[in-house]
């Protein structure tokens, strides 16, 4: 086993992740959709699953963060929910059904789920910080 340098537990830890069955689904959108993103909202119902959407097509504003990426996509998430779950790592993953939403994946008898688990105290202390959405967005034009 390897022993880990203080400089290699000081790197920073991801707030979102994907399993490779939802990796397999993303790699479907973006072959039919181009570059796509995700939103999770803090609405009721489907409305509170990660939303996969072509890059562009919903409009992020300020009352947004931007928490990361997943296997390429920006992922955002509406900034009162991530007050809510700002301590705690999602993990995107993907099951059979049909959601309600306008996600890309509804039409495949699939939806989007998320994951969540507590962080541990070192990896709280090595979280990146948070990027209001529009501010986010002007950085990448």
């Amino acid at each position: 086993m390897k022993s880990s340098s203080a400089a290699e537990s000081r790197e920073t830890v991801a707030r979102v992740s994907v399993t490779d069955a939802a990796a397999q689904v993303i790699d479907t959108l973006r072959e039919k959709h181009g570059e796509l993103m995700f939103h999770q909202s803090g609405g009721c119902c489907d409305g509170s699953q990660p939303m996969c959407f072509a890059k562009g097509e919903f409009r992020v504003g300020s009352n947004d963060v931007w928490i990361g990426t997943i296997y390429g996509c920006d992922f955002f998430m509406n900034a009162d929910q991530f007050e809510y779950w700002k301590h705690t790592h999602l993990t995107i993953d993907i099951t059979p059904g049909r959601g309600s939403s306008f996600s890309l994946e509804i039409p495949l008898g699939l939806r989007f789920i998320v994951k969540s688990r507590l962080f541990t105290t070192q990896e709280s202390e090595n979280l990146p910080s948070v990027l209001n959405g529009e501010d986010y967005l002007a950085q990448q034009k």
